[in-house]
């Protein structure tokens, strides 16, 4: 794969929470850095979505509780690298992409890098999913101050540093406990455009408006919660 270092030792960990995906698996699992470890974290797959990860050269990690965060949490508790991405498991971001997030956390220029979503062709992301991220964008403004236009997936931060900011959120609004919470800890928290393509069958939160909203309900209970005190620093 062009630009990327090759390594004989893991330099990240990929936490990868999959739900059903073994027609995305294959394309995602082919495109983890050559070096880097691919944690498929299993949320209850029914498609042999495990074994196929498995064959493919993952690690994989079961988490029976259901939900978006417990899986992204038992990835993070799963891995070893110094660095830890995450990414989602339906082919609609590349995990290509990472090395260069993940450079601007080890060049200690950010503390949590961010995959800004910049949609590829018609159904890459729906009005209705796009509308509910914008009003989140929003919310975490004005809670926060970072001038994020995004909540993405795609994400790159030391593994030490995050599981010190206490993350207790196990649905999904985990990704968003993890901004607030980096803000509140003072983290430099960056954006960067990233393509974000059409899925690999249908969303389990954003496919539809219902679910959708639920997840931006659930999320405003994360930030109202107190500030955190600044004393978990992401050195």
């Amino acid at each position: 794969m062009s630009g990327v270092t090759h390594s004989t030792s893991p330099t990240a960990d990929v936490v990868l929470p999959c739900l059903d995906e073994a027609a995305a698996l294959p394309w995602v699992l082919a495109r983890v850095p050559a070096g880097w470890r691919a944690i498929v974290v299993d949320n209850g797959s029914r498609d042999g979505s495990a074994d196929l990860a498995r064959s493919l050269g993952a690690t994989v990690v079961h988490e029976p509780r259901l939900g978006f965060g417990a899986a992204c949490h038992a990835g993070l508790a799963a891995a070893e690298a110094e660095l830890v991405c995450f990414c989602d498991c339906d082919a609609s971001l590349d995990p290509g992409l990472l090395p260069g997030l993940a450079a601007a956390v080890a060049a200690g220029d950010a503390d949590l890098a961010l995959g800004r979503r910049r949609p590829q062709g018609r159904g890459a992301w729906p009005v209705h999913a796009r509308l509910g991220n914008a009003a989140l964008a929003r919310m975490v403004r004005r809670r926060t101050g970072l001038r994020l236009h995004d909540l993405g997936p795609l994400r790159v931060a030391r593994r030490e540093a995050l599981l010190g900011l206490g993350l207790t959120d196990r649905r999904s609004g985990y990704p968003l406990e993890m901004v607030v919470r980096a803000a509140d800890a003072g983290w430099r928290v960056t954006e960067t455009d990233v393509p974000y393509l059409p899925r690999t069958g249908r969303s389990k939160v954003t496919g539809t408006w219902r679910g959708t909203w639920r997840a931006v309900r659930d999320m405003r209970g994360v930030l109202r919660a107190p500030a955190a005190p600044r004393e978990v620093t992401a050195a």
